[in-house]
């Protein structure tokens, strides 16, 4: 839906007989007693590693919650995870980039049962051997080995009420035959995604106000399928499909619009009163298919890893934004505007990996690799603007209309080498080159082609080095460059119209922002932390919020425009201190870190770089100085380990960002959970005390404010049942990396 990219830049059954064992509860007990005792959280290289393979906090849960209450994650917006004091964070799977499109991996972890994982590896700054962007870093999610033949499973259930009820249900199954190996999953569910908002900007002479509701109603289904055959010895071949359908029809957007104009000396000289009453129908389709090989060539752990991939990715989305005045009776019945909008999305991708890893007997790696993408989007937009004089009597139509197609090929190539010295230090180095050729093509009725060209070739070098002091001290120094290419939407010249007078605006012309990122860490006896982290951004990639007046038939009204480019540089500095412990005989598990992060932006724009349209002048040179906490806690609430309650919260202070000043997030979530053989029933209820709205506040010294007040109603309780059939020894399906994974993370 057009609001989500608003919001978007605000921010940031039968198989019961099959094969089931049983094992003694005593001996079962006794065994996890000794996992329990291992090092649960520790620093390894380049990565730090969460051992959940025996903890409580699995059984019933999803991989999302698990992934929530994970040392250095985090989410605020109950969709995206974060690494504290970084961006966004790309979900991988036994090393490899989950092969699913950017949309869908969310719904995807919130169906997947946590009971699979063996561990958890967070990258903070990943190497050169790593397909990321900007300062992206790298959630690794490794599933657990099962040595045996056989079938095995589960099925999930959940429903949701916050403002509206939602629900979900998953079926995943795996199977193991000799050399085959079959893993399938199933998942769906419908909701209806709830925001309200209070939109204000102006100055002291036009003041603006728009409040309202959006209400989303949403239906997913999807899932994959993976066959893994095994050669030889050496060698396997893996066939992978997955697929993710969203429908969402009949999403509205009503906001009442009160305009206030003023006299000089302060005195109210007019005020004018319309509905924006929007309608959209949407739907979107994302397929795409793998082929893998891979071929051990030594004892020592050595392998080549070969990918070939298709995917193809389509949206459907028409709105009708429909501007009301009232009449006489008070109604708003009498239209002042009517936007009818087509905003199709058609995107086409070839990819090809080549990946080899040398290991050395003297503790030495060598890897060097490749990767081919080319990548075609086809946007057809259509909009036609219909206007209506004062009586309501249709005047005018304009037309705008734009077939953008942008061609994309990348070339890539890195070499990474990784040496363990001793058992004390240990280091890694590694450079990527890129180089990007990009064609955007501009058709527009009765206006020449235009044409967008963009050319980039990066070096971007990588260095990490570990010290081990003694069993009790480690530290670690990482530096890395990357860059962020725009996303495919991002791109698509396209207006998405929020009132008659509140709009974003897409762009051809943004460039790829570049990304350098320094980081030092200190480990204590593998329990406490310090991270100290350096950001740099260069030319970012954002939505800055432009204001003009502009006159129609004789009032002048106030516009507000969200205008996608790069926006200047900026810098994030964060330190950070964590912990992770049990207590009171591993009756309390807890992970808790607290920090602060020091925000420098640097950006000024006045131009809209689409149209050539001038604005007031946007400047953005502020700085900010924030506090973030986070804990996480699981209590056992009796000894055999079948009842557990959890008590997260999380505080984000306020901070300034690209749209002017966040004002500051909490949230207090609360989950009871029961453990019953192989079923789980869990209830979570999040946001307890109501205080995660977002609110954006900015004054300019030219005299502009703008603010902006979003309530998702995260308030709500979700109960579950998940239940485990079959063998649960079964070995698990290679997951495999798709070579279009990368491309993938730049669709919606």
């Amino acid at each position: 839906m057009k609001t989500q990219i608003f919001i978007a830049a605000l921010f940031f059954s039968g198989f019961t007989f099959a094969q089931e064992k049983r094992s003694d509860s005593v001996k079962t007990q006794k065994i996890e007693e000794v996992v329990l005792k291992k090092q649960v959280f520790k620093k390894q290289s380049d990565r730090f590693v969460y051992d959940v393979a025996a903890s409580p906090v699995t059984k019933g849960n999803t991989t999302f919650d698990l992934l929530r209450q994970t040392p250095l994650l985090s989410t605020t917006d109950d969709k995206t995870l974060k690494i504290v004091g970084k961006n966004n964070a790309l979900i991988y799977i036994n090393g490899r980039k989950t092969n699913m499109d950017a949309e869908s991996v969310t719904q995807f972890l919130k169906n997947t049962p946590a009971e699979n994982i063996q561990k958890i590896e967070v990258i903070t700054v990943p190497g050169s051997e790593f397909q990321v962007e900007s300062s992206d870093g790298i959630i690794n999610i490794i599933l657990k080995k099962k040595m045996s033949d056989g079938l095995n499973g589960n099925m999930r259930m959940s429903n949701t009420q916050n403002k509206y009820n939602a629900s979900s249900a998953s079926f995943s199954a795996n199977y193991r035959k000799d050399k085959l190996g079959i893993s399938a999953n199933l998942s769906g569910g419908e909701n209806i995604q709830a925001q309200s908002y209070i939109l204000r900007n102006g100055t002291d002479l036009v003041k603006n106000e728009s409040t309202g509701d959006i209400d989303d109603p949403n239906k997913n289904l999807g899932g994959y399928l993976n066959f893994d055959y095994q050669l030889n010895d050496k060698s396997n071949l893996a066939l992978s499909w997955n697929t993710w359908a969203n429908k969402s029809y009949g999403s509205t957007v009503e906001l009442l619009n009160n305009l206030n104009v003023y006299n000089k000396d302060g005195s109210l000289s007019k005020t004018d009163l319309t509905r924006s009453s929007n309608i959209e129908n949407a739907r979107n389709y994302n397929n795409s298919v793998n082929l893998n090989y891979e071929l051990k060539t030594d004892s020592l752990g050595s392998k080549l890893n070969l990918n070939a991939a298709y995917l193809i990715y389509k949206r459907f989305q028409n709105s009708q934004n429909r501007t009301l005045v009232h009449d006489t009776s008070g109604s708003f019945t009498q239209l002042r505007q009517n936007v009818i909008q087509d905003l199709p999305q058609i995107v086409n991708n070839f990819s090809s990996t080549v990946d080899y890893i040398k290991k050395f007997k003297n503790d030495f790696t060598a890897s060097v690799g490749g990767n081919f993408n080319t990548t075609k989007t086809d946007n057809d937009t259509k909009n036609f603007f219909k206007y209506y004089d004062e009586n309501g009597k249709f005047n005018s139509t304009k037309p705008d209309l734009n077939h953008f197609i942008y061609d994309e090929q990348i070339y890539g190539a890195y070499i990474t080498l990784e040496k363990k010295f001793s058992d004390k230090f240990s280091g890694k180095v590694g450079t990527r080159y890129e180089i990007t050729k990009s064609l955007g093509t501009s058709e527009i009725p009765n206006k020449e082609m235009q044409k967008f060209e963009r050319n980039y070739n990066n070096l971007l070098p990588y260095l990490s080095l570990n010290y081990t002091v003694n069993d009790k001290n480690n530290i670690s120094y990482a530096f890395s460059s990357r860059m962020r290419r725009p996303s495919f939407w991002e791109l698509n010249p396209v207006k998405n119209i929020l009132t008659q007078d509140n709009y974003t605006q897409n762009n051809p012309f943004v460039k790829a922002s570049s990304t350098y990122n320094q980081e030092l860490t200190y480990m204590f006896k593998n329990s406490y932390f310090l991270i100290l982290n350096h950001s740099y951004f260069k030319d970012v990639i954002t939505q800055v919020p432009l204001q003009r007046d502009i006159v129609r038939d004789g009032v002048t009204y106030r516009q507000l425009a969200y205008i996608r480019t790069n926006f200047g540089d900026k810098q994030e500095m964060s330190a950070m201190l964590g912990m992770n412990k049990t207590f009171f005989n591993q009756y309390l598990t807890t992970n808790f870190n607290i920090g602060v992060q020091h925000n420098v932006n640097n950006g000024t724009l006045n131009t809209d770089p689409t149209s050539g349209q001038v604005f007031d002048t946007y400047i953005n040179n502020r700085k900010s100085t924030s506090i973030l906490i986070q804990t996480n806690n699981t209590i056992r609430l009796d000894k055999k380990k079948t009842w557990f309650l959890g008590v997260n919260y999380f505080f984000v202070d306020k901070q300034q960002i690209e749209l002017g000043m966040l004002k500051n997030l909490s949230s207090l979530d609360v989950s009871l959970k029961k453990n019953w053989n192989d079923w789980t029933f869990a209830l979570n209820l999040t946001d307890v005390l109501r205080t995660n709205i977002v609110e954006i506040e900015d004054y300019q010294a030219n005299g502009n404010y703008n603010y902006v007040r979003n309530d998702q109603f995260r308030r709500g309780g979700t109960f579950s049942i998940t239940y485990n059939f079959g063998n649960q020894k079964v070995k698990k399906v290679r997951n495999i990396e798709g070579a279009s994974d990368d491309i993938k993370s730049r669709t919606r």
